[in-house]
């Protein structure tokens, strides 16, 4: 048995080798989509432009705008000077944010009494609205903090503080949300790789009549899997690794976990996605119609319902439960676990059970779809 699983092994290698354009899907398509979807997918918001309507025209209006530039989070576009502009600048795009400073700004504080600030924010993106209301929010905190300090001063009180919130963000401290998305994104790239290659190996044994030879050799079903399987692993944990590597140098993702453990969750995992493959493999006939399903059946359920992008928590409880047709979900609370926070194996011990079950169901699948055709 062993050496008719090396034969089958051996031949896929060497019709690897021959498929230059295979080789181009495996090695380098999944480096692409790192850098692309690395730099291209961040929540992160920078360079928010921003548009200045003051009606006080006074120096404390001046300091709070050079609080905002002071970082990259904001660049002051320009300044407005008629109201009515308002809407035009924030419908054409020239600015995200426009703040308005009332006539008495300067005076209402040096007066000990309540500022009102403006800020209109184009809503469109929620998101972005969402983060650009925290950061004004944070840095008017901030400003206020300095003037009533001087103000206290200049009466000779000490400020007091009732309650002193000291927040400590923990595993990502500085919010990044790159380090959030590239787990997802390595998990999306090998689900993606995995099935599409081992569909497209069987399926053009269907294509090119050989399936029937090894139908009636004495090679079992088992064996065929096992020798096809055992190439496109390898290759897809040297792709594993490569990622790993890439994501160091691009982003600076380490590894805090045990390595050990992150080897054999993913060697689980591709066990799971290469039976997703077999399972592709099973139902397609054609190369063209193999690809479009692993297509489909890998990559939008891996960005969709994974956690990648959007928490399954938020989602509708139907949702929820449709989000395990994909063992991405699984993977993905492993990566994010051993990737950043160093955790062990208590605390994502159930992801590898429901890996394991996920892959028995599209093994089973599998074979009852493939002894019914042969019976057919």
């Amino acid at each position: 048995m062993l050496n008719r699983i090396k034969a089958i092994a051996k031949k896929e290698v060497r019709q690897l080798k021959r498929d230059k354009r295979m080789l181009y899907v495996l090695f380098v398509f999944p480096i692409l989509l790192l850098v692309i979807f690395g730099y291209a997918i961040n929540f992160d918001v920078h360079h928010i432009k921003m548009i200045i309507y003051d009606r006080d025209k006074s120096t404390d209006s001046r300091n709070f705008v050079k609080s905002l530039t002071s970082s990259d989070y904001f660049d002051l576009v320009g300044y407005i000077h008629d109201e009515n502009k308002i809407k035009e600048v924030l419908d054409t795009k020239e600015a995200q944010c426009v703040i308005v400073f009332p006539e008495d700004f300067s005076k209402k504080i040096y007066s000990k009494q309540t500022a009102d600030l403006q800020i209109l924010i184009d809503g469109v993106d929620a998101n972005s609205a969402s983060i650009i209301i925290s950061y004004i929010n944070a840095a008017t905190a901030f400003y206020s903090q300095k003037i009533q300090n001087r103000v206290l001063a200049v009466i000779g009180r000490k400020s007091y503080i009732p309650i002193d919130l000291r927040p400590a963000f923990w595993f990502n401290p500085e919010l990044n949300s790159t380090y959030f998305l590239i787990p997802g994104l390595i998990a999306m790239i090998l689900i993606i790789t995995a099935v599409v290659s081992i569909s497209l190996s069987i399926v053009r044994e269907k294509e090119r009549g050989t399936i029937e030879q090894i139908n009636v050799s004495p090679l079992t079903s088992f064996e065929l899997l096992i020798g096809k399987t055992i190439p496109y692993t390898i290759i897809a944990l040297m792709i594993a690794a490569f990622i790993l590597i890439a994501g160091y140098i691009l982003f600076g993702i380490t590894i805090k976990g045990n390595i050990i453990l992150l080897f054999f969750s993913t060697l689980l995992f591709l066990f799971a996605t290469l039976n997703l493959g077999i399972f592709v493999s099973s139902i397609a006939d054609t190369q063209q119609v193999a690809f479009q399903i692993a297509t489909l059946v890998s990559m939008l359920p891996s960005m969709l319902l994974s956690g990648y992008i959007f928490p399954i928590e938020s989602m509708p409880g139907f949702v929820q439960i449709l989000s395990n047709i994909t063992p991405a979900k699984f993977f993905l609370i492993i990566l994010r676990a051993v990737l950043l926070k160093g955790a062990g194996l208590e605390a994502f011990w159930p992801q590898l059970i429901y890996l394991l079950i996920f892959a028995l169901v599209m093994l089973t699948l599998s074979s009852l779809i493939n002894k019914k055709s042969k019976t057919a």
